[in-house]
């Protein structure tokens, strides 16, 4: 099996994905821009002086060490930006979910209300009807079907 060239796009997107690691890290040390700039000069003199290394050995090595000194000078707390995942702020107002607005309906199922049934008593209308068609639908009464249902033969307490 041949040797993967170490000057393909996918060696280019890793030593672009290692120079700006260093980077992130080096801020995450030195808050202060000013003092972290001189350093990011010196990380990109480094990435410079082995730019035009043909040997892939050579290369895996530099690349290791580099990989090795991110890995033993990692930040124990990163700053991390407060809107990305594991900010400060990530999902601190979350959108609510698109749905049902209520849990009492459901597609076409539509469970009444106190409210509802109040509203249908008040123009002189049985409300049994509802009840028996919520029965129909689902087999057994929902908790407020059912309350409605006691308060309507009589059940509930107090009434």
């Amino acid at each position: 099996m041949a040797a993967v060239s170490p000057f393909t796009a996918a060696h280019r997107s890793y030593v672009k994905s290692l120079y700006k690691r260093f980077l992130v890290n080096e801020l995450n040390w030195v808050v202060r821009r000013d003092i972290w700039r001189r350093r990011a000069l010196e990380i990109r003199a480094e990435f410079e002086r082995n730019r035009n290394i043909q040997d892939p050995r050579s290369l895996s090595i530099i690349l290791s060490k580099a990989e090795e000194y991110i890995a033993k000078t990692a930040h124990p707390d990163p700053y991390i930006v407060p809107g990305f995942p594991g900010g400060t702020k990530w999902e601190r107002a979350v959108a609510p979910p698109m749905g049902p607005i209520y849990d009492h309906i459901h597609g076409e199922a539509y469970h009444p209300t106190k409210e509802v049934v109040e509203m249908v008593e008040s123009t002189g209308q049985d409300v049994q009807p509802f009840l028996d068609f919520l029965k129909t639908k689902s087999g057994e009464l929902d908790g407020i079907s059912q309350y409605l249902h006691d308060r309507e033969t009589g059940h509930v307490a107090g009434h």
